[in-house]
């Protein structure tokens, strides 16, 4: 055939193909993002957002959305004055973070104390969470504080300095940099009672992962709570408490599992 004009009929069915092909391929990109997903990821006591650094990598890398907040008064913001920081303070910095940069389905998870945190971020925001996990993590009733849940009286400070990092059980190789970046935590974040109709429940995915060399009862009654209820997961990570810092590719794999 030479080059000339194209027929009438062949425009038609370049366009026709062209239509198809519009059809399939924005059908093929829709559905790959749907594979993604959008993390949130609080921090426990002392500690801060560089806590999860090599998760926030392994997921980014594998083009999730990560949000890993400090919370008010530790950390980089352990500049701020403790007096008058409390849990609320700290859910409303979570929430904040949810509702002013429009997040929703999120992959809500919780690390020790963060626990209190995001089972109140739950009581405000829970239609905006398609999961929400517990990280070795206090999970408490209606009325109670840290100090409550662990039957322990709280000093008379305004800020609790940090334990050592060993005392977390973190590996040998990042004690010394645990150990440089832990600050004191606001006393008022482990005294306020926190209201709990628990709407976390009401998720349909729900995960507690337990790390069983750090011991304490609180932990063990939350992860037993929850191997109870099959409307839970339950899994346990060989590790200290800290466990995205000692086993991230395997917290990673874990939380992957929700998207």
């Amino acid at each position: 055939m030479g080059s000339g004009p194209i027929s009438r009929r062949q425009v038609i069915s370049i366009g026709v193909g062209l239509v198809a092909g519009a059809e399939i391929v924005p059908n093929l990109i829709v559905h790959a993002e749907r594979k993604k997903a959008t993390f949130v990821l609080v921090h426990g006591a002392w500690h801060g957002g560089w806590c999860w650094r090599r998760v926030y990598d392994r997921l980014t890398d594998k083009g999730h959305y990560v949000i890993a907040p400090t919370l008010s008064g530790v950390g980089e913001r352990s500049h701020l004055p403790p007096d008058g920081i409390d849990l609320s303070t700290q859910i409303a910095d979570v929430a904040g973070e949810i509702k002013w940069k429009d997040l929703d389905g999120i992959v809500l998870v919780g690390h020790s104390y963060g626990g209190m945190v995001i089972t109140g971020v739950a009581e405000q925001l829970r239609n905006r969470i398609s999961a929400i996990v517990y990280l070795d993590a206090f999970m408490p009733e209606n009325d109670q504080s840290l100090y409550e849940i662990n039957h322990a009286s709280p000093p008379s400070v305004s800020a609790v300095k940090p334990p050592p990092a060993s005392y977390f059980h973190v590996n040998a190789n990042d004690l010394a940099w645990v150990n440089s970046k832990l600050t004191p935590h606001p006393i008022g974040c482990f005294t306020e009672e926190l209201k709990v109709t628990r709407a976390y429940e009401s998720i349909s995915k729900k995960v507690y992962i337990r790390a069983p060399l750090f011991q304490i009862a609180a932990f063990d009654n939350a992860l037993e709570r929850c191997r109870a209820d099959s409307s839970w997961k339950t899994e346990t990570v060989t590790c200290g408490h800290d466990v995205m810092i000692d086993q991230p590719e395997i917290l990673t794999a874990i939380l992957e599992k929700l998207v």
